[in-house]
């Protein structure tokens, strides 16, 4: 299995079809579709389950994905090193994000370093903060946009300004309390309860200071999947407060949690020890001078 392989495999997987990947990649279908029946005899594994429309991977094929995701990755970021030359003026930013954060923060920069640096292109990754994680690890990308907590012995940070957590409920069921923009840490006790992992301990932590366990009926990374749920009455949702401003609906309502007040924090994040690129670093700079300004 070569390079050639694995990019031409990776296009299908991201164009869900074959048809598709043979266009991009301006290659005829057939030859393609010949090229993964000759990748899989040599691999001895079956990689796509035939008879769909759109392409679903086996369990070898998710595994494949996976690894070709990292090793091209790493050239690219290999090549990327090479012909950047440390000037920072061309080439590609590698940027990984979790959704709230991303949403909120990036528009504005990115804008900004594209009017210093116009040769510069981006690429953006989304998921989950330890799906960031991930990719920041494989190098996959250089920089990562996640919610803390994380582990400052691998990561050199960058942290922004605290961000209140809020619940997000139905409008039909909310808790009414003296101020209808705020609810009381206490009056979620008995409530059903969705909440972020990486908040589960410090959330559980907060509730048993003020006197009661939660109910916690899912745990998920998920805002937007999170917000579902909460529209479908399955349970309240603990989200950041950017979340009311990219994420409206008529049916719910979102209350600050107070006594006590409970935070989060939006965090940049780079491996240690990892040379960034130029433009890296030109983009960490922009950010800290947005930062004090």
């Amino acid at each position: 299995m070569d390079i050639r392989d694995m990019k031409n495999f990776y296009a299908i997987v991201e164009e869900g079809n074959i048809s598709n990947a043979a266009k991009r990649l301006n290659i005829a279908q057939p030859p393609l579709s010949k090229q993964m029946k000759q990748l899989e005899d040599n691999l001895g594994v079956q990689l796509f389950e035939r008879g769909s429309r759109r392409i679903r991977l086996t369990e070898a094929g998710q595994l494949l994905r996976e690894r070709v995701e990292q090793i091209l990755g790493l050239v690219d970021g290999t090549i990327k090193e090479i012909t950047e030359l440390n000037s920072g003026l061309v080439g590609t930013l590698s940027i990984g994000t979790v959704t709230t954060s991303g949403a909120t923060l990036l528009p504005k920069l990115l804008h900004q370093f594209h009017n210093v640096y116009p040769d510069v292109t981006f690429q953006l990754w989304e998921g989950d903060g330890n799906r960031i994680l991930d990719l920041l690890n494989n190098r996959v990308i250089e920089i990562g946009i996640i919610r803390a907590p994380f582990d400052p012995e691998i990561y050199e940070s960058i942290t922004l300004p605290d961000e209140p957590l809020v619940i997000a409920m139905k409008k039909d069921g909310c808790l009414c309390g003296e101020d209808p923009a705020k609810v009381r840490l206490i009056e979620l006790a008995n409530q059903p309860l969705i909440v972020p992992l990486r908040w589960k301990a410090m959330f559980i932590e907060w509730c048993e200071k003020v006197g009661f366990k939660p109910n916690i009926v899912c745990i998920s990374d998920g805002i937007l999947l999170n917000i579902i749920w909460t529209k479908l009455g399955i349970g309240m949702a603990l989200v950041p407060k950017s979340t009311e401003g990219l994420i409206f609906d008529s049916e719910l309502t979102y209350k600050t949690i107070v006594e006590p007040a409970v935070s989060t924090q939006t965090v940049i994040v780079w491996a240690r020890n990892h040379k960034l690129s130029a433009s890296s670093k030109h983009f960490l700079d922009l950010l800290e001078d947005m930062i004090i300004k």
